[in-house]
């Protein structure tokens, strides 16, 4: 008995007191040991009560609660940290795998991770964030390539520029920018004028009046380096409008020094009416050669915007002589309206001042518009317009390539 007492004090001491030591429970461990001690020598004392043992069950379970309450007080805090580490090296097996995951990962996209319900829900997400991480990364890429080549391109021009202002090309264009605008300033007193009506504002919206600044601006451009110029004329021109604040950002500090006449008044107020020849695509009357002594007016609008008969509309209630383009008599016209751009008639009539010939001034419509030009009478192209047609909607074709053979056999 007393070999057993020993050696249960020894394994006390050796094993139980160094492990409350170090989590700090000598305190309650002492009176627990001095009592077990104190209860082994009552036991070697008291040989009248043999059947008494130690309840070895007890001490266990004091031993336990103590240990777990030291131990949850410092496993609690650093329990989410654990957790995330976790989720930290559960992506990374992943990443190994070859699974989509992303590559940097914040700590609210960890928690929201580690909350999804399911492992399908975990893969969705971490799916979603790689495809963002990846987009992210191809638009940062393309910004690079981008900028490379605006670097790349402005390298060019600087090149390009230095190349330019030689002394050579730097006389060139200052002597034929000053023979432009003597011509200009020339024809501002003998030229022939041409009217661009600019009362249109209210029938366009701003991106059709933009697109009209932009035709006049090319219709300025080439009249002004034309052989014998118009005078070009803007009336019912009204300033802080819409046509004035586009012509002051496409020409900005140039819109002051222009050589053209700029005014509110109407062309009837400043011309004699029985000179004034509106040209409009409305027209009855077919325009059948240039007149020298005429002056011409354009309505100041695109073709998008154009509504049937709105010029023609408008010479009649001011009492003006109309005209249109000979399109039809010289052009085979195929399909689309018979309207054209500001810029396209600016070309025609400089090209009709300066030959007379339609031929050529009408090539500088549209190819898109027409076949070719007329070189038969007018009946026999009609036919095989019509016979085109035909042919197009597949309405008896054999018959129309008979009648078709017939008509134009072959040389």
């Amino acid at each position: 008995m007393q070999s057993a007492n020993m050696l249960l004090r020894k394994i006390v001491r050796s094993s139980v007191l160094p492990f409350a030591a170090q989590h700090r429970m000598q305190k309650d461990l002492f009176p627990l040991s001095r009592t077990l001690s104190l209860s082994l020598r009552l036991e070697q004392d008291k040989s009248c009560e043999p059947t008494e043992k130690l309840d070895l069950d007890e001490w266990k379970k004091v031993m336990k609660s103590g240990l777990q309450e030291e131990v949850s007080e410092t496993v609690s805090e650093p329990k989410e940290l654990s957790s995330l580490a976790a989720a930290r090296e559960t992506l990374e097996m992943w990443r190994l795998a070859g699974r989509a995951v992303p590559e940097n990962i914040s700590e609210e996209q960890l928690k929201t991770f580690m909350e999804c319900p399911s492992k399908s829900a975990k893969k969705k997400y971490l799916k979603y964030l790689h495809l963002k991480e990846l987009r992210k990364k191809n638009d940062k890429r393309k910004m690079d390539e981008k900028r490379e080549r605006r670097l790349e391109a402005q390298d060019q021009a600087s090149k390009t520029d230095e190349t330019k202002k030689s002394s050579f090309v730097c006389m060139w264009s200052s002597t034929m920018n000053k023979a432009y605008n003597w011509r200009a300033a020339q024809s501002m007193i003998f030229g022939q004028p041409l009217v661009f009506d600019m009362s249109y504002e209210k029938e366009m919206s701003v991106r059709e009046v933009t697109n009209t600044v932009r035709q006049i601006v090319l219709s300025e451009s080439c009249n002004r380096r034309s052989v014998d110029p118009f005078h070009i004329h803007f009336c019912n021109f009204k300033d802080d409008s819409l046509y004035h604040r586009e012509f002051i950002n496409q020409y900005r500090e140039a819109w002051g020094k222009l050589l053209i006449t700029v005014t509110d008044q109407c062309y009837t107020e400043i011309f004699p009416k029985d000179k004034l020849i509106y040209l409009t695509a409305d027209s009855p009357k077919v325009m059948k050669t240039f007149d020298h002594d005429k002056i011409y007016i354009v309505g100041s609008m695109v073709d998008k915007s154009i509504k049937t008969g709105l010029s023609l509309a408008r010479a009649k209630r001011l009492g003006l002589e109309t005209a249109a383009l000979p399109l039809e008599k010289y052009l085979l016209w195929t399909t689309g309206a018979k309207n054209l751009t500001l810029d396209q008639m600016m070309h025609i009539l400089l090209t009709l001042k300066d030959t007379a010939d339609w031929k050529k001034a009408l090539e500088f419509v549209p190819k898109r518009k027409y076949c070719g030009f007329v070189n038969k009478p007018v009946k026999e192209l009609k036919k095989t317009l019509d016979l085109i047609n035909t042919l197009k909607h597949g309405r008896g074709r054999e018959e129309v390539q008979k009648q078709f053979a017939k008509s134009y056999p072959k040389k």
